[in-house]
């Protein structure tokens, strides 16, 4: 059976199937993000001491007052799994970056704080991740583009939120 087939089988189920314009534009998403993360990454690799999420929850930190968050809403905010923003925060924990601490307000809590040696990385790798940020992205949209994109992937973020609360 094709594709061809398939989609005729689908949309005779009920579920619509994308048609030849979304389905553009789904691909040139997928390749989009993927081109865009991964080249991301690599530049961090390249010229950082920090890797793309390492940076991100440190970026989350820096933001948050007295540069701590609780490590759930850390996970939350970085749109990652408790267990992998656990796993980010041990290794940055061990090369001095955070630390983890009892909530004072909640002892089941912990919350992660950012130390001055991990504001340091930060403060260091920030012109180089904003340069390649530029490079990757910014420059290359038009500011009506980089408007529309930010919105789109707003209302994509919160249906995903909410789908995710849905099947919790």
């Amino acid at each position: 059976m094709t594709v061809q087939q398939d989609r005729f089988t689908i949309a005779a189920q009920g579920t619509p199937w994308l048609d030849d314009a979304q389905q553009l534009s789904w691909r040139q998403y997928l390749d989009g993000t993927a081109r865009f993360v991964e080249a991301l990454s690599r530049d961090h690799e390249e010229h950082s001491s920090l890797t793309l999420g390492e940076y991100e929850l440190l970026v989350r930190l820096s933001e948050a007052r007295d540069h701590t968050m609780r490590m759930s809403a850390l996970a939350d905010g970085l749109a990652r799994s408790r267990s992998r923003v656990t796993h980010t925060v041990h290794r940055m924990e061990q090369r001095g970056l955070v630390r983890r601490t009892a909530d004072a307000d909640d002892r089941r809590g912990v919350n992660c704080v950012m130390t001055d040696a991990g504001h340091a990385e930060l403060v260091a790798s920030a012109p180089g991740h904003v340069t390649a940020v530029r490079r990757l992205m910014v420059d290359v949209l038009t500011p009506t583009q980089l408007q529309n994109l930010g919105e789109a992937m707003a209302a994509i973020g919160e249906a995903c939120r909410l789908a995710d609360e849905r099947d919790q």
